[in-house]
């Protein structure tokens, strides 16, 4: 039998063995030891009585070696039982276990810490689970976006290697080229910025920077080619923001060149900035086409396309958007408003919320 196997059993039965055999022996003889010093006679019902005594001891030293065994027996079951059920979680078949059978005391305690690490390790493991199947879903995502572009400069290369091309044909292609290969190098550069996001390695600065200064240098990069589209750009930007300079550029940069591109041409941006005793706001609108209903949920979402989306749109712009003005203690939503156009609102708390 596994349990009289144990080397603790087996040491705590020699000991209470050797006890017993102790206290009976000395049961026995004590009477003769009293009766010599108080000079009497033994009689045959004194020796019975003597024998009676030592048996008494006997029995009541094998009663407690008894009672020892069988508690230590069922806290060797009750041990063998959670060691069983920490050899499955070890091996992964955690499913039916529950580690509740236990009261107070040394295994209450055991049990409650195993518990926690049951929960724990169950946690971990499903946000792994997680986390593998985000990571392949991005990887699918980021070679599709990657391809479309690929396959159309592998038919602008084509269209360059035919002899008879036109000067002012190849120009277009060669424009159309470096067209493409810029998206691509922005979507790439984009997917470092997100993937240092994602693993919070990006330390915000805090600074009070003026929101003529911040909004003058975010929209600085798309001045052309609003003038080339013939569309409006309003500022009016009062009082200071605290915030990483550099990065918040890059979110309202992204947003007002969605504004743009779904904008009509000869159509206006209004970008607004007030600052309170509680937050800084942004406000970004346009007078576009606005957000389709079943997209608005879903438009700060990695490589989400709307149904308005262009063919050259990645979809991930917005959400790096989200994701640096969430890393700065801010918020972003967006509405739609009447009669038409979409308005992004952008606030930094001054405070945690």
């Amino acid at each position: 039998m596994k349990f009289f196997r144990n080397p603790e059993v087996k040491r705590t039965l020699l000991v209470y063995a050797a006890l017993s055999a102790v206290a009976t022996a000395a049961a026995f003889l004590l009477p003769d030891v009293v009766w010599f010093e108080q000079g009497e006679v033994r009689s045959g019902a004194a020796v019975e009585e003597k024998w009676g005594f030592a048996l008494f001891m006997l029995a009541f030293c094998l009663v407690f070696v008894i009672v020892y065994l069988v508690s230590t027996y069922r806290r060797y079951c009750r041990i063998c039982e959670l060691s069983a059920g920490i050899d499955r979680i070890l091996h992964g078949d955690d499913r039916n276990i529950t580690l509740g059978g236990y009261a107070e005391g040394e295994l209450g305690i055991l049990q409650s810490e195993i518990y926690k690490m049951t929960v724990r390790l169950r946690e971990q493991g499903q946000r792994l689970k997680d986390e593998k199947i985000y990571l392949a879903d991005s990887i699918a995502d980021i070679s599709h976006q990657i391809r479309t572009p690929l396959t159309s400069i592998n038919l602008l290369v084509q269209f360059l290697s035919e002899p008879d091309l036109t000067k002012e044909r190849k120009q277009k292609l060669i424009r159309e080229l470096y067209g493409r290969l810029s998206s691509i190098d922005w979507l790439v550069t984009t997917l470092l910025k997100i993937s240092k996001l994602d693993a919070n390695t990006v330390q915000f600065k805090q600074e009070a920077i003026p929101f003529s200064k911040l909004v003058h240098k975010s929209v600085q990069p798309l001045l052309v080619p609003l003038e080339l589209r013939e569309q409006a750009l309003e500022v009016q930007a009062e009082g200071t923001c605290i915030c990483d300079i550099a990065w918040t550029c890059e979110a309202l940069t992204n947003i007002v060149k969605n504004c743009m591109e779904h904008t009509q041409n000869s159509g206006k941006i209004e970008v607004q900035a007030t600052e309170t005793a509680l937050y800084s706001e942004i406000i970004i609108s346009d007078d576009g086409a606005g957000i389709d209903k079943e997209d608005l949920p879903h438009v700060f979402e990695r490589f989400y396309k709307g149904k308005n989306s262009s063919e050259t749109s990645f979809g991930i712009g917005l959400a790096l958007a989200r994701m640096i003005v969430a890393g700065q203690n801010g918020t972003i939503k967006v509405r739609n408003r009447e009669p038409n156009g979409a308005v992004f609102t952008i606030r930094f708390y001054k405070g945690m919320v």
